[in-house]
C-alpha cells in the first residue's frame, strides 16, 4: 500500500472528512514520526510497532562492480519492531 491509498482509504471510512483534510493528518502523522527519528527519540505506536534508530559502525566494504576495498563510515538507519497484535495476525 502506498500513501495515496492509505488516505483514499481513511477518506472512503470517515466520509465526513475531506481528502484534503485526512492527507493533512497522514503527512503531519508521518512529519512528526520523521522529527522525532532525526533527534533520536523512539516513536510507539501501540499494537501496531515502534520506531526506533541504530547505529550502523564504520566497517570496510567492498565495491561490487571492481572488488575494491572501501571505507563506510559509521550512519543512522532507522528500525521498526512489529508490536504483538501485528505479529499475532501475521502468524495466525
Amino acid at each position: 500500500m502506498i500513501k495515496s491509498e492509505l488516505i483514499q482509504k481513511i477518506a472512503d471510512k470517515n466520509p465526513h472528512l475531506f481528502q484534503r483534510d485526512v492527507e493533512l493528518v497522514v503527512n503531519t502523522i508521518f512529519d512528526e514520526i520523521i522529527t522525532a527519528l532525526a533527534t533520536q527519540n523512539r516513536v510507539e505506536l501501540r499494537g501496531f510497532g515502534a520506531f526506533s534508530t541504530k547505529v550502523r559502525k564504520p566497517r570496510t566494504g567492498r565495491n561490487p562492480k571492481t572488488g575494491e576495498s572501501v571505507e563506510v563510515e559509521q550512519k543512522i538507519v532507522p528500525f521498526f519492531k512489529m508490536g504483538k497484535d501485528i505479529k499475532e495476525r501475521l502468524n495466525s
